[in-house]
């Protein structure tokens, strides 16, 4: 099992949110489970490299 973070809100009656790592993308559910589920379709969506031109963030270590 993987864990991926997310961010997630409510507003006028439904749930947003995107994959810290890939703020760009958002979607949407009814409901908290909804969204949640759309979230991991998008994940996989972005995993399998069926999305051109996706933008990640990521951390740069300077030393």
């Amino acid at each position: 099992m993987q864990s991926v973070k997310i961010v997630y809100w409510e507003e006028d009656g439904g749930w947003l949110g995107y994959l810290c790592d890939y703020p760009d993308y958002r979607t949407q559910g009814d409901t908290l489970d909804d969204l949640r589920e759309h979230l991991k379709d998008l994940y996989l969506d972005i995993s399998s490299g069926q999305l051109q031109g996706i933008r990640k963030v990521d951390d740069l270590v300077i030393s």
